[in-house]
C-alpha cells in the first residue's frame, strides 16, 4: 500500500509555483491504482517523489513504513520504478539488460534463479525471441518493454510506472494493462501507473486519481471519475461519457472549450 499525506515539491522558494501542492491519496494492495490528468498536472513529479529521486514536504507510507526510514536497498527491493526516460547507451542483449533488474540480489557470480525470473518475465511478455538481440537494434516499442521487463523481474511489492503504454501500439498496450493487472492481483503488489490514454484507464483500473494543477481533483473508481463535468473541470473538454455493457466509461470528445 502507498499512502500519501500532505506532499508539496517545487523547485523555487515560491510555494505559489509549486509542482505538488498537498496531495494526498492512497494506493491500495492488489489494485492497480491510474493517475490522469493533463501534461504538467504534475504526475511524473509524483512518481519521482514517492521513490525518492525528488524530495517534496509530507508524509509517503510505503507498506505501513516511512519511506524516510527505508534504506536504498530496502526501497529498490520493495519499489520497482520505470521512468519516460529510459534509454541504453552500452551494447546489451536483451536479456543482460532485463537480468540487470535483478542486481540487488545478482554477485558477481549469476544465480539459476536470476536466470530463471528473467526467462519466465521474457515468457509473460512474450518477448522470448527478443532475448539474444541488442537492445540498441530494437524499435521504441520494443524497448519500451525491455525496460518494464527489467522493472517486473526483481519481483517488487510496489510498482510505479510512468507511461508505460507510451511507445506500445494498441495490441500491445492492451497486453501489457492485461498482464500488470493480473500481477497486481496474483502477487498482491501495489502498482501505481500514470496514463494519458482515458479509455485505457477507465478499462484497467481499480481506482483513478485525477491530478489537476498539482492537486488531486478526484479519487474513486472509474465510473465515478469519468464524468463530463470532470472533462470539462480538468480536460476543458465538453464530452459525451457512456457506460457499456461491462461498466467501463468511455469518453467521446466533442469540442474543446475556449
Amino acid at each position: 500500500m502507498i499512502e500519501v499525506h500532505n506532499l508539496t515539491f517545487g523547485y523555487s522558494s515560491d510555494s505559489q509555483k509549486d509542482i505538488l501542492q498537498g496531495v494526498d491519496f492512497v494506493a491500495q494492495t492488489g489494485k492497480l491504482t491510474a493517475v490522469i490528468g493533463t501534461n504538467g498536472a504534475g504526475k511524473s513529479t509524483l512518481l519521482k517523489t514517492i521513490i525518492g529521486i525528488l524530495h517534496g514536504k509530507g508524509d509517503i507510507q510505503i507498506n505501513g513504513k516511512s519511506a524516510a526510514a527505508y534504506t536504498s536497498e530496502e526501497l529498490s527491493s520493495t519499489v520497482s520504478y520505470l521512468s519516460q526516460d529510459n534509454d541504453c547507451k552500452i551494447n546489451l542483449s536483451v536479456f543482460e539488460v532485463v537480468m540487470l533488474g535483478r542486481m540487488g540480489s545478482m554477485s558477481f557470480r549469476v544465480k539459476e534463479e536470476d536466470i530463471r525470473a528473467t526467462e519466465d518475465v521474457l515468457k509473460r511478455l512474450n518477448m522470448q525471441e527478443l532475448a539474444s538481440r541488442s537492445i540498441m537494434a530494437l524499435s521504441g516499442g520494443q524497448r519500451q518493454l525491455v525496460f518494464i521487463a527489467q522493472t517486473l523481474v526483481k519481483e517488487p511489492s510496489v510498482l510505479l510506472l510512468d507511461e508505460p503504454t507510451s511507445a506500445l501500439d494498441l495490441h500491445k498496450q492492451f497486453n501489457l494493462l492485461t498482464l500488470l493487472k493480473g500481477l497486481t492481483q496474483e502477487h498482491g503488489f501495489t502498482t501505481l501507473v500514470t496514463l494519458h490514454h482515458l479509455d485505457l484507464a477507465a478499462k484497467f483500473a481499480d481506482e483513478i486519481i485525477v491530478l489537476k494543477n498539482g492537486e488531486v481533483y478526484a479519487q474513486g473508481v472509474p465510473q465515478e471519475i469519468f464524468t463530463e463535468r470532470m472533462m470539462e473541470a480538468v480536460y476543458r473538454v465538453k464530452t459525451k461519457v457512456y457506460v457499456d455493457e461491462h461498466d467501463v466509461p468511455h469518453v467521446i470528445p466533442l469540442e474543446a472549450i475556449p
